[in-house]
């Protein structure tokens, strides 16, 4: 049985979009890249023209020929552009976080949720086989009692991903959405979490988690470190388990991402991963600097 490509429109032009995004969606062959719009109509097509893509002249005219939104912009265009596709019917693959701030992030869950559309989250780390496997054995471990973490790299010292948001709000928005997620998940529900430091600098989130584990996580993307560096310990009852990225391969992340976003248009049905995960990652990391 053959299955019609979902038709996903791209939104940005920047480094993430031209480089993963765009070619995730053109490779299929569960999607299409249906077209590409952004605010400068030069770099849409440089996006979109090696894969034929269409460019669309304004965002009303993308959402005319697609069924889905593909967002890879930064939180405050997304948090705006996410509601207006939602209520015109559109599913939604968002970038983390979901917006720029709380209220930004709620907009968009709420008009996800008003709206009855899909909605799934680029949290690439949540999509390799790697992951999945050690938040299953972490769910057979036993009990833990607590968790040490880091997500660290030197990307904001200069290039392309020291971008003008990610300079502004630091570490805690664009990398505390992969981390939290993971303990939040691996650990469990996590019900209080203080922060501190410099999010631009670096900082140490404190996590209480439903069952009294305690977790630490670092974060910083202002460190000179010869590439990007995210491990998690978990400690308990049974022997120590570790998460570690250094090694994997990123690139399992995007065809895995790509088949369960487009299953989830088809079926109509939000996975777990939806823009309500995406309110709490960020209702939690708003209370981290309160």
């Amino acid at each position: 049985m053959t299955v019609t490509p979902v038709r996903v429109g791209l939104v940005g032009a920047g480094p993430w979009a031209r480089t993963m995004h765009a070619r995730m969606l053109a490779a299929g062959p569960e999607t299409s890249l249906a077209g590409v719009w952004a605010r400068r109509p030069e770099a849409a097509a440089e996006v979109a023209a090696p894969y034929g893509a269409p460019v669309a002249a304004s965002f009303e005219e993308l959402l005319d020929t697609c069924e889905a939104v593909d967002f890879a912009v930064p939180p405050a265009v997304q948090a705006d552009l996410a509601v207006r596709a939602a209520r015109a019917g559109k599913a939604l693959l968002l970038e983390k976080p979901l917006g720029p701030d709380l209220a930004g992030a709620r907009a968009v869950a709420e008009a996800v949720a008003e709206c009855g559309v899909v909605s799934q989250l680029v949290l690439t780390k949540r999509y390799h086989p790697a992951t999945r496997d050690f938040l299953r054995r972490a769910a057979a471990l036993g009990e833990v009692r607590g968790a040490r973490s880091c997500y660290l790299h030197g990307g904001f010292l200069g290039g392309e991903p020291a971008t003008a948001w990610r300079l502004e709000h630091g570490a805690l928005l664009d990398l505390g959405p992969h981390l939290i997620d993971l303990l939040d998940e691996a650990v469990g529900p996590v019900v209080s979490i203080r922060g501190t430091g410099d999010p631009r600098r670096w900082i140490e989130l404190t996590c209480e988690h439903a069952d009294g584990a305690v977790s630490q996580a670092s974060l910083s993307g202002a460190v000179r470190l010869p590439g990007v560096r995210t491990r998690v310990e978990l400690f308990g009852t049974g022997n120590e388990l570790v998460y570690d990225t250094a090694g994997i391969d990123h690139e399992e992340c995007w065809p895995v991402l790509r088949r369960e976003f487009a299953a989830a248009v088809r079926a109509g049905r939000s996975g777990g991963l939806d823009a309500a995960r995406g309110l709490r990652l960020q209702e939690l990391l708003t209370r981290a600097l309160d």
